[in-house]
């Protein structure tokens, strides 16, 4: 449904400002996204007011009955036109951002410690097969939460859960920063060896990435390991299928067969 406007208030806009009132289609806000150099406008343009941040319910509507629909026709308006519809302090802070101008600094975040995956199973399970397939699932869930959120880890924690509530838990370093299968995989399986498991029946294992830093800080390596070159060729690609499809489109045959049974 369009939004339209009387006539009489489309002629006085344009008797004021010297440009007709667009009649607009309600535009889904886009908030998420990179923006290149010099297309601040193009992307605020289109947006409703009530997507601008710092524009709350009250004032959109306002600014709707005057006939302000979007973010790039409040951008068109003087600001003190601005100011008289929505006061001083609140509309000096809409003009400005409406034109891509906000003076406060950008605070990053700290990154977060650790990150943790974890898997439970159904009923009691002895150590084999199920287990090293559920182990090498949270490994691969654990390298694409680190990949994503572009971070390396420095160890891995691998804590099981038995029947009865006991619970093993056990740290290890990895030799360098990483965030990729080949390495989270190989510390894994120490860490499930290094429990020596007899008849020891789990419930739950939870693996967890230690002391995470910016993977853009870690040094790339050179390798010339053609195999470990193809696996990480393979990461790559597969990290892009999942983005695509979905993170349970593809993945390791022994992982995704157990997720199937």
């Amino acid at each position: 449904m369009r939004n339209a406007s009387p006539w009489w208030r489309r002629a006085l806009w344009y008797v004021l400002f010297g440009f007709p009132l667009a009649v607009w289609l309600p535009v889904e806000p886009r908030l998420l996204g990179p923006i290149g150099p010099g297309r601040m406008q193009e992307w605020l343009g289109p947006l409703p007011v009530g997507a601008l941040h710092g524009i709350g319910r009250g004032q959109a509507r306002i600014l709707v009955e005057y006939g302000v629909h979007c973010v790039g026709l409040l951008a068109a308006l003087p600001p003190a036109t601005v100011q008289r519809l929505l006061g001083a302090r609140a509309g000096r802070l809409a003009a400005d951002r409406a034109r891509g101008i906000d003076p406060r600094p950008v605070i990053p975040r700290a990154l977060p410690a650790s990150a943790a995956v974890r898997c439970h199973f159904p009923r009691h399970t002895l150590d084999g097969a199920e287990v090293r397939a559920a182990l090498l699932g949270l490994v691969v869930r654990l390298g694409v939460q680190l990949r994503c959120g572009e971070q390396a880890a420095r160890g891995l924690t691998l804590t099981l859960r038995f029947a009865g509530d006991a619970t093993w838990e056990k740290t290890r370093r990895l030799t360098a920063p990483s965030a990729h299968d080949d390495d989270l995989r190989l510390l894994a399986y120490q860490l499930m060896d290094a429990a020596a498991l007899q008849r020891g029946r789990l419930t739950r294992l939870v693996l967890r990435a230690d002391d995470l830093v910016d993977s853009g800080r870690v040094a790339q390596q050179i390798s010339f390991d053609t195999g470990r070159e193809a696996r990480l060729l393979a990461e790559h690609v597969s990290d892009r299928i999942r983005a695509k499809y979905g993170a349970r489109v593809i993945g390791p045959a022994d992982a995704l067969r157990r997720r199937a049974s």
